[in-house]
């Protein structure tokens, strides 16, 4: 065999490994990066729900003076993710720094999804970006997450 055959041969077997590591690397990859939104799962929050942060405790409190409990809610908290998806009436999606400048003195942000079953059956779903700032949690924009 001569040499430039026996190079272009050896070559050919290379760029098949690579390309062998190359997508199976890949195919073995694609399922890690999973929906951030389906990731949360969905809670029941009625008058006997036990909040478990003060978030859950503010969203609790506001839906009973309201009087709409029992509802569903899934916490995405401070996904960045999440928020990219988020599309509001005063911010549609964008970043934490996004959000800095939106909210002065803004101590920490979480994303909710809440789904209220009402009279008649009629199901009312939106997400809502809650911000911490001052010390107290308020509802800083309510919209949908964009799919």
């Amino acid at each position: 065999m001569s040499k430039p055959l026996r190079i272009l041969i050896i070559f050919l077997v290379v760029d098949a490994v690579a390309l062998g590591v190359y997508f199976g690397v890949k195919a073995l990859s694609s399922g890690r990066g999973g929906d951030p939104v389906k990731d949360a799962a969905w809670t029941t929050m009625d008058a006997y729900y036990q909040p478990a942060t003060e978030l859950e405790q503010f969203v609790k409190t506001d839906y009973e003076e309201k009087e709409l409990l029992p509802l569903q809610f899934r916490n995405h908290g401070r996904n960045a993710a999440v928020l990219k998806r988020f599309r509001g009436s005063k911010l549609v999606g964008g970043g934490a720094s996004v959000l800095e400048m939106q909210f002065k003195g803004l101590e920490d942000w979480a994303v909710v999804d809440i789904w209220i079953k009402g009279e008649g059956n009629r199901e009312i779903r939106r997400t809502i970006l809650y911000v911490l700032a001052g010390g107290e949690w308020k509802a800083g924009d309510s919209g949908r997450l964009a799919d």
